[in-house]
């Protein structure tokens, strides 16, 4: 039993650093680009693009959590929303011709894409918080 629960606090650790990656990354590359620039650069998207990161540190925390049976709703909502809110930002995008470029960046469409990328870092935030929770369970 000893050894499950050490396997089951490996692979909750490494699906967390998978889950803080992009969020990391994300601030980590704005301070060293804006200290450099000697400006402030922010790339909003970057989570979004280091998306497969999240998913995967997500789906290993989720099987950690179905496994250890601790923290399942919160780790598998949070992914959930995450996938859905990614998803649905790039579908609307398509839809409404900004991802194109067919149509100005600027209305509702722009509003319900900026949202939905921000919900989803939101969510990857909550999912990399609940990754920690659980490490710590174990």
């Amino acid at each position: 039993m000893d050894r499950h629960r050490r396997l089951l606090k490996i692979l909750a650790v490494v699906g967390a650093i998978l889950a803080w990656f992009p969020l990391f990354a994300t601030v980590a590359t704005s301070i060293i680009g804006s200290i450099s620039a000697r400006t402030f650069l922010f790339d909003f998207l970057m989570p979004a693009e280091l998306g497969l990161f999240a998913f995967a540190g997500g789906l290993l925390l989720l099987l950690v959590a179905l496994l250890a049976r601790s923290r399942r709703l919160l780790i598998g909502g949070s992914l959930v929303a995450a996938f859905v809110l990614l998803v649905g930002g790039q579908a609307l995008a398509v839809a409404t011709g900004l991802a194109s470029g067919a149509r100005e960046a600027s209305g509702w469409p722009w509003i319900l894409v900026i949202a939905s990328l921000a919900l989803y870092a939101l969510a990857v935030l909550v999912l990399a918080v609940a990754g920690v929770q659980l490490v710590r369970d174990l």
